[in-house]
């Protein structure tokens, strides 16, 4: 599988997100196998958040990773209203303990909020001299939010991205291929299955005897240093999503793809989930 370079560690470009994870206890079992299985199909980023089920796809997360901890990249979140000097710490160590583990490896800052920038930095920078974080990096910052950080510490910016949401080929992700800044996308499927009906996107996963999720995962991650984390729970959908990373889209897919989602002409709103 094709690997970026984010924390200083290679990466796989498809890892598993866990967004809506840990909400429904009886589907905990199949959450974990799920996460199983992708780790041994070498989806071996996993991310998550404090936020998501309100600390409930952490726990799910820490069940999965149980015993196999030094195979797994675990990317984390705090909520920008945890995001002040004291804050960050308090919440890093509930989120170890739910992790079940004595490091992060990559640590977010999941939105802008009320603290500064300097002191939420500080607090990571904290962290990380404390061996309980690997490296920090932010999530849906637009340029003009990186401009103001202007941190050369930061490892990434998680952000929305896939064929419907182009926004930041504009400028954002120009911005960061010129700085080395690894994105990661969020929902690189969309949401409720609606991209994934799109006819273009069907007529190139049939020429390619491929699924329109795994063209959507190709496209997203056909260029370096962008890394997709899909969910998912179906163990099909797993095999899919980590067999999608061998996936090449011709010339004539992506303008194809281009034709049915233009590339975005101006600047637009940082879009969000």
């Amino acid at each position: 599988m094709r690997t970026v370079k984010l924390a200083d560690k290679d990466v796989p470009t498809i890892g598993q997100g866990t967004w809506y994870m840990g909400e429904d206890p009886g589907q905990r079992s199949r959450e974990v196998a799920a996460l199983q299985q992708g780790i041994e199909l070498g989806l071996t980023l996993i991310d998550t958040a404090e936020m998501y089920a309100e600390g409930g796809a952490e726990h799910v997360v820490g069940q999965a990773i149980a015993g196999r901890r030094e195979q797994v990249f675990v990317v984390s979140k705090v909520y920008p209203h945890n995001a002040s000097r004291n804050g960050i710490p308090a919440a890093c160590e509930r989120s170890l303990k739910r992790l079940g583990t004595d490091h992060i490896d990559l640590y977010l800052l999941h939105w802008r909020g009320q603290y500064p920038l300097e002191e939420t930095v500080e607090a990571f920078e904290r962290l990380r001299e404390a061996g309980k974080i690997g490296r920090w990096g932010v999530s849906n910052f637009d340029t003009d939010d990186l401009r103001e950080l202007q941190n050369p510490d930061c490892a990434t910016n998680q952000v929305l991205y896939n064929p419907a949401q182009r926004g930041i080929e504009f400028d954002l992700l120009p911005w960061s291929h010129k700085r080395q800044l690894p994105t990661m996308a969020y929902c690189p499927l969309a949401q409720a299955g609606r991209l994934l009906k799109h006819p273009t996107l069907s007529e190139i996963a049939e020429r390619h005897g491929a699924t329109p999720a795994q063209v959507s995962l190709a496209w997203v991650t056909r260029q370096d240093g962008v890394i997709a984390i899909p969910k998912a729970v179906d163990p099909e959908h797993v095999r899919l999503n980590a067999a999608a990373a061998s996936l090449t889209l011709n010339s004539e897919d992506l303008r194809a793809i281009d034709r049915a989602f233009p590339v975005p002409t101006r600047k637009q709103p940082l879009a969000m989930l």
